[in-house]
């Protein structure tokens, strides 16, 4: 007896009904809030400033952070409270400013656990626990907005408000409620905190959960997270608890 037809992932109808979901993706009207990723990117220039020096290779420190700073006033200036304008510089400056962050954060990685594997730790297991905290956390928020910034286009192709931006119809992931239209309201695209937690899900399980992701750039984004998560997590902790006996 052939059961295909009875499993609604080979139903001809559902498969039918993505490009048609994909198309309204691509020419959504939802424009977010300047808000929550101001806010993230904040919190992540925070955590730069609290992890000890010994830990953060890149130099200066302070004038990296004051460029991080001026570059998020102006993208802010551009789109003060919604993301309703697109222009190169506002891309560019997003981007620099967001790889800045990515650079920095992985470079206190790296740092953090060579000086842990020499044994140049500090022998404070608060200075230890603190340090890790600190770039795991900005790791989820760093690649958060990388996903957030990356999928069709970014916010700015999402709403279609960049043209330019569509020239890849195709989603880097796969939200639930893209998938399941039923499970959420007519219209319903991810924004900010739905990729925040798909950052936040992939360094806790080290793998996708809800979400999955399509592309390569975002497998390889994916696994490059987890890596710089996990090799931090293991290094820290075990030190951690070795400087606590």
């Amino acid at each position: 007896m052939d059961n295909t037809s009875e499993d609604p992932r080979m139903s001809g109808e559902r498969w039918s009904e993505a490009p048609r979901r994909l198309n309204e993706r691509a020419t959504s009207t939802v424009v977010e809030s300047r808000w929550p990723v101001f806010i993230a990117l904040v919190a992540a220039m925070i955590l730069q400033w609290v992890i000890p020096r010994q830990y953060t290779p890149l130099a200066p420190r302070f004038a990296l952070l004051l460029l991080e700073a001026l570059l998020l006033v102006l993208v802010t200036i551009i789109n003060p409270l919604r993301l309703t304008r697109s222009t190169r510089f506002s891309k560019a400056a997003s981007k620099i400013l967001l790889l800045a962050i990515t650079v920095d954060n992985g470079a206190s990685a790296v740092a953090l656990n060579y000086h842990i594997l020499n044994l140049h730790f500090s022998d404070n297991a608060a200075v230890l626990l603190g340090s890790g905290a600190a770039i795991f956390l900005t790791n989820i928020i760093v690649f958060g907005i990388w996903y957030w910034e990356m999928d069709l286009g970014g916010p700015f192709g999402r709403a279609g408000i960049d043209s330019h931006e569509l020239e890849s119809r195709y989603p880097d992931f796969m939200f639930p409620q893209i998938d399941h239209p039923e499970l959420a309201p007519a219209g319903w695209e991810p924004q900010f905190l739905d990729y925040l937690y798909v950052s936040f899900t992939n360094v806790v399980a080290f793998s996708p959960t809800d979400t999955m992701p399509l592309t390569r750039r975002a497998k390889g984004m994916m696994a490059l997270q987890s890596a710089i998560a996990y090799t931090t997590l293991a290094l820290v902790i075990a030190r951690a608890v070795n400087v606590l006996k």
